[in-house]
């Protein structure tokens, strides 16, 4: 499952760079009309592609801490949870918390508090989250312009 989700996240990183690439050519002369449109609509599919490379990353990284854990001997509690931790970290460790959406791979302790067991979660969660929500505007974009040409194009007539 794990080469699954780093397969995923390297295709889709591969399609955020050619979408990428799609943008960066719109500056070329011979681009396709109207230009703005298509502009938005490679945009959208590049923040789109980066959104799915990096939440897949991060989705790679939860899994293999729930399949390390219980796999094995010196799998319990979970591995992400103890190792690169000092002795004082760990203390009273009791078990794990996990999640897909946000991504996150918790470790509880007796006493109720918890740390992350990988601060990179954090900003894989507000990286996909913002890429996300720069693909909806620039659909809403898009959808925007095409009307805006639409409405022009009538007025003329």
């Amino acid at each position: 499952m794990l080469l699954v989700g780093l397969g995923l996240s390297a295709v889709c990183a591969l399609g955020a760079l050619i979408a990428a690439v799609g943008v960066v050519a719109m500056a070329f002369p011979g681009r396709p009309e109207p230009w703005a449109v298509h502009l938005l609509r490679r945009a959208t599919g590049a923040a789109g592609w980066a959104a799915v490379a990096v939440y897949s990353l991060g989705l790679s990284g939860v899994l293999l801490s729930e399949h390390a854990f219980g796999n094995g001997a010196d799998s319990i509690p979970a591995p992400a949870c103890r190792d690169g931790f000092d002795a004082e970290t760990r203390q009273g460790l009791s078990h794990h918390r996990s999640s897909y959406l946000p991504l996150r791979f918790d470790c509880v302790r007796d006493d109720g508090t918890v740390y992350s067991s990988d601060p990179s979660y954090l900003w894989m969660n507000w990286a996909t989250a913002s890429l996300a929500l720069a693909a909806a505007l620039l659909v809403i974009g898009a959808g925007y312009a095409t009307e805006l040409r639409a409405r022009r194009t009538a007025k003329m007539s």
